[in-house]
C-alpha cells in the first residue's frame, strides 16, 4: 500500500466543508495529495446577516465572493488544489447554481425558477466527461461525494452523484489522449449515523451548547431528533469509515467561519458526548458537529477498501 490521494466532488462552496470537512483536513495534515473540485459557485445561495445581504440575488457578485470565502476555507483545511467543474470542461460554459426550495425542516427539493445555465440542465455526460479527466490526471485513491440523495435533496448535490458515479466509470475505461485510464480504488459517500446524530441533536439542548452560542442562540432553532432525518442519515451499522474530528477539529471550524455568507453559530463545544461542535445554515436550524465524521463505501463491487493507507484520524470501522 503506498499514500495515495483524496479528490472530493462537491456542488457549491461550503459543500466541501460541511459535508467532508474533516476527511480533507486529515488527509491534508498528513501530506497527502488533496482535491477539491466544485461544480458551481453558489450563485443562487440564501445570505446571512445584513453586511452582505447586498449580494443575494446578485449570482455574479455572490459567485465572486463565494469563490473567495472558499479560498479561505480550503486553506483553513490545508487544501492547495482545487478545480472548477466548468472550468475543466473547457469551452467558456459556465455552470451555475440550480437554486433550492426548503419542503421541509431537513429536506430541500427543486426551486420553481431553474437558470438556462444551471447545474441541473448540464447534461450527465458532459459533467462527467469533465470530472473524468481530472480523476485520470491526479489518480486519487479515494474519491469522496454525496450519497444518492445529495445528503439532503439539493438538486444540484444530486446532480453531482450521478456525475461522480458516471465519471469514476469512464476514468476507468475510456483513456483520452493524454493520460491512461485510471480505476479509483475507493469512493466514499459522506453519511451520519442515525443513532448517533439523533444522540448529538439531543445533545444541542445542553448548557455547554447554550454557554458556547451565548447571545447568538437568540433565534436559533432545535432539531427535533425523532424527526424524520435527511437522506444522509443511515443506520449505525452501515457506516464502513469514519475520521476522528477532534484531531482537527479547530481547521474544520475555521473553514466553516470561512463561509460566512452561508453558515453561522459557529462553535467549540466541549462537556457534551455527542457532539464536538455546532452551527446553523440559513434555515437558522442548529446542527451539530458529530465526534466523528461517517461516510459508507458506494457499491461498485470491488474490494471494501481497495488497499488504500488511510491517514491518522481515518480508519474502516471494523
Amino acid at each position: 500500500m503506498t499514500p495515495g490521494g483524496l479528490l472530493a466532488v462537491h456542488a457549491h462552496p461550503d459543500d466541501e466543508s460541511l459535508a467532508t470537512g474533516a476527511l480533507l483536513a486529515a488527509w491534508a495534515a498528513a501530506g497527502r495529495p488533496v482535491t477539491v473540485v466544485t461544480a458551481t459557485r453558489g450563485e443562487r445561495g440564501e445570505v446571512i446577516g445584513d453586511r452582505w445581504a447586498h449580494l443575494e440575488g446578485d449570482g455574479p457578485a455572490l459567485a465572486a465572493h463565494r469563490v473567495g470565502e472558499l479560498a479561505g476555507a480550503l486553506a483553513a483545511l490545508g487544501v492547495r488544489d482545487h478545480v472548477f467543474l466548468d472550468e475543466a470542461a473547457g469551452g467558456g460554459r459556465r455552470f451555475e447554481d440550480s437554486g433550492m426550495a426548503w419542503v421541509g425542516t431537513a429536506r430541500a427539493g427543486a426551486a420553481d425558477d431553474v437558470p438556462p445555465a444551471a447545474f441541473v440542465r448540464v447534461p450527465v455526460p458532459e459533467a462527467a466527461a469533465a470530472l473524468a479527466r481530472v480523476l485520470r490526471r491526479r489518480r486519487p485513491d479515494v474519491v469522496a461525494t454525496y450519497e444518492p440523495g445529495g445528503g439532503y435533496g439539493h438538486p444540484d448535490h444530486v446532480r453531482v452523484h450521478e456525475v461522480t458515479a458516471l465519471a469514476v466509470d469512464l476514468a476507468a475505461r475510456e483513456p483520452d489522449e493524454s493520460e491512461p485510464a485510471h480505476a479509483v480504488p475507493v469512493v466514499l459517500w459522506s453519511a451520519q449515523g442515525r443513532d448517533a446524530l439523533r444522540r448529538a441533536q439531543a445533545a444541542l439542548r445542553g448548557d455547554a451548547v447554550r454557554a458556547a452560542l451565548g447571545p447568538d442562540a437568540e433565534g436559533l432553532v432545535l432539531p427535533d431528533p425523532e424527526g424524520e432525518p435527511a437522506s444522509v442519515a443511515v443506520p449505525d451499522d452501515a457506516v464502513d469509515v469514519v475520521v476522528d474530528v477532534p484531531g482537527v477539529r479547530d481547521r474544520l471550524l475555521a473553514a466553516l467561519r470561512a463561509h460566512a455568507t452561508q453558515v453561522q453559530a459557529v462553535r467549540a463545544v466541549d462537556g457534551e458526548p455527542g457532539l464536538v461542535g455546532c452551527y446553523a445554515l440559513s434555515n437558522r436550524l442548529l446542527a451539530p458537529v458529530l465526534p466523528v465524521e461517517a461516510y459508507r463505501y458506494a457499491p461498485r463491487g470491488t474490494a471494501r477498501d481497495g488497499g488504500v493507507a488511510w491517514p491518522p484520524g481515518v480508519r474502516p470501522v471494523a
